[in-house]
């Protein structure tokens, strides 16, 4: 009996450390929670002082604190490290909010992050501002990008549409009305189609109009046709559509101006036009020209993109610009486009150069991070915008037919919008269902 239970005892132990490698690969968030996360903690706790202390975050104390520890505490008076605020446990990680001493700030905390990483034995630690004094190091405990999974509870708005994940567990939305126009780098191959597809999928969901410019022939923005208020497929549709985008541009500010506002979202809302977001695929195909005769158009198009990206945020006019290549060499007023898309996601590259053209700008230390995407891990990419800030992102598996189907789903939501009647696209037909009857005569089979 009781080489019995010594048998049981033995097989239970074997297969809880199975269960646990098992849930390590498959189910990191599970292992995460289990195992990760308590130790991860009680290293932190244990550790803490001293892994301030040899990462050089730790301040003199003041004179009045060292004059009490030595004086009342009889102590050696040591180098005080940022004051632990509040620990909590996520199912990605660990946050940790710190008060800084004076004398130090977020970036020193920031450069000693991979310091940190390895002394908590944790997969990265990102250093994100609060409020001033504050910072909150948000730790993974496992590679988030590996499998995304969005998190449950998401950032709501009018114009906020959450589209992937970020490397610290939190979702990275795009918020129109802080971050009004965008630009989008990669190469083929790079998920930059997947991207667009999960954007799409959330606009689709929310009250604006979407305006498609895909001169492939449309190959790519023709399945959205349910959800779309107009669709230009050629160089020649796209110019008559920016003409009309700007006259309506011109209208919306007539309409602020009669009401004494400035900006499209103080109007009344039983007045306020409907948020229009105009979404390009290939911008290399509205500046690059094979005749003489076509630049004058080329030209047109480009002053009119630049005129909406500098002033069509106030009345609601969205830009996003895609791409896998935007720099000078594509023509005049390239340069003067990208100055105004504010927001920028780079996926993987074929060069430097064109992460530079991305991020050069706006977050030069992430061009690197750019040049490090692997080639294998599609969707990957960096986020960045004007205030320096950018982190590594990646998209949710999204197929055309998903994203299809959304906008037929939504497509009731679709405005109704005079000016853009005649370039509105025909509704595909919809897929055949496995219910609908054959149209093949059934012949019976004889010997």
């Amino acid at each position: 009996m009781a080489d019995l239970t010594t048998v049981l005892e033995a097989t239970g132990a074997l297969a809880g450390v199975g269960g646990l490698g098992y849930a390590k690969v498959r189910a990191p968030r599970v292992y995460w929670s289990l195992v990760g996360l308590p130790i991860t903690w009680g290293r932190f706790t244990v550790t803490y002082g001293a892994t301030m202390d040899v990462c050089g975050l730790t301040v003199r104390p003041s004179g009045l604190r060292a004059f009490v520890v030595r004086n009342v505490a009889r102590r050696e008076v040591q180098p005080a490290p940022p004051k632990v605020r509040r620990v909590r446990g996520t199912s990605t990680g660990l946050r940790v909010l710190l008060r800084l001493p004076a004398g130090l700030e977020p970036t020193d905390v920031a450069a000693a992050s991979e310091r940190l990483r390895h002394a908590w034995g944790v997969h990265s630690v990102n250093v994100v501002e609060t409020k001033p004094g504050f910072v909150e190091l948000r730790m993974t405990g496992y590679d988030v990008l590996k499998r995304v999974r969005m998190p449950r509870r998401l950032r709501a708005g009018s114009m906020v549409v959450p589209v992937a994940l970020r490397d610290d567990g939190t979702a990275f939305v795009r918020d129109y009305r802080k971050v009004p126009h965008a630009l989008t780098l990669g190469a083929n191959q790079s998920g930059k189609s997947m991207y667009q597809r999960n954007l799409i999928t959330g606009l689709a969901k929310l009250s604006v109009g979407l305006v498609g410019i895909d001169c492939k022939r449309g190959v790519e923005q023709s399945a959205y046709a349910p959800r779309l208020s107009a669709l230009a497929t050629t160089p020649e549709m796209a110019s008559e559509l920016l003409d009309v985008l700007v006259a309506e541009m011109e209208s919306r500010f007539d309409l602020l101006s009669a009401h004494g506002v400035s900006d499209l979202w103080d109007l009344p809302e039983k007045v306020r036009p409907v948020p229009l977001v105009v979404l390009v695929d290939e911008v290399a195909e509205l500046f690059l020209t094979a005749a003489k005769k076509d630049e004058e158009r080329r030209d047109r198009m480009v002053m009119q993109m630049v005129r909406l990206g500098q002033m069509a945020r106030a009345i609601g006019i969205y830009l996003e610009i895609c791409g896998q290549r935007f720099g000078s060499e594509l023509g005049k007023g390239a340069t003067m486009l990208r100055a105004q898309l504010t927001g920028r996601v780079i996926h993987r590259v074929n060069d430097k150069q064109t992460a530079e053209m991305g991020l050069g700008d706006v977050a030069p230390e992430a061009v690197f991070a750019v040049t490090t995407i692997a080639p294998d891990r599609p969707g990957v990419a960096v986020a960045g915008d004007s205030s320096g800030g950018w982190s590594r992102i990646r998209t949710p598996e999204t197929s055309p037919a998903e994203a299809a189907a959304v906008c037929r789903e939504h497509a009731h939501l679709t405005p109704e919008l005079p000016a853009l009647a005649p370039f509105r696209p025909a509704a595909p037909a919809e897929p055949m269902t496995d219910d609908a009857p054959s149209l093949i005569k059934p012949r019976p089979i004889t010997d």
